[in-house]
């Protein structure tokens, strides 16, 4: 791996972001990233671990002498970052909230990053696999993210934003909370679909037994959580992802 730029060394405490950086050539300029940056597989192998997206082990971030530290409103601590700031002349906070915002997330890297052309390559892929308007929803679909408690996604999410492209709209119980717990009898007569998502929770085929007995004649798939969740250049490879996963059956009937 080439040494990173003394002008730059960028720490990531976001997973999909790390994975952006990459993408855009900037691996070597990456000194540091969280233990849940994982993608891609053999670039970050050798980037020390800084702890976790919610316990950042800040002294360690500190050892690296960082230039950038790239962090989000939804995934890590305000506490931690503010922290921090006073040490790191540049922080990159994010916060997409649907699919669409990632056209603006690779042009503000690009600009930050000296790489505006792979920005821009980055925005022709995205706009390729943009599925064409699905216009009104044709399906409801609960979206489970945990178990014990069961938890899911309101609508003001990114996920369900990016299922809604593909004519899904998510289902959930009435609540504040962005991500709600709820009863699974409580969406009985009024869902098409259950969507077992394999992240954060690993959800597997055990799990559709489970499901089934409780909702039962509703049908369940599992769904790779990183192509719906995961922002950045991943998004690409997700919306490529939800097309081919509806043509294989999934798709609303």
């Amino acid at each position: 791996m080439r040494e990173p730029s003394p002008e730059r060394r960028i720490v990531s405490l976001v997973p999909s972001l790390t994975e952006l950086v990459c993408d855009l050539g900037l691996a070597h300029e990456l000194v540091g990233r969280t233990g849940f940056c994982i993608h891609p597989k053999e670039t970050v192998r050798s980037i020390p671990k800084v702890g976790g997206t919610k316990d950042v082990d800040i002294e360690a971030v500190k050892a690296l002498r960082p230039t950038h530290l790239i962090v989000n409103v939804d995934e890590n601590r305000k506490e931690v970052v503010d922290e921090l700031a006073p040490h790191i002349p540049q922080i990159i906070v994010t916060h997409p909230l649907g699919p669409l915002d990632n056209l603006s997330l690779y042009r503000e890297f690009g600009e930050r990053f000296d790489r505006a052309r792979e920005a821009e390559a980055l925005c022709q892929q995205f706009n390729v696999a943009l599925p064409p308007s699905s216009g009104e929803p044709t399906e409801c679909v609960l979206y489970l993210i945990w178990r014990a408690p069961w938890m899911t996604v309101c609508e003001d999410t990114y996920i369900s934003r990016m299922l809604a492209l593909f004519g899904w709209q998510t289902w959930a119980p009435s609540s504040p909370e962005r991500y709600p717990s709820l009863e699974l009898k409580q969406c009985e007569g009024i869902i098409d679909r259950v969507l077992l998502s394999s992240e954060p929770y690993p959800f597997r085929d055990k799990h559709i037994e489970e499901i089934n007995d409780a909702l039962p004649s509703i049908p369940v798939e599992l769904i790779d959580g990183e192509m719906v969740s995961w922002y950045g250049s991943r998004a690409i490879e997700g919306l490529r992802y939800l097309r081919d996963f509806t043509r294989r059956g999934a798709s609303p009937r």
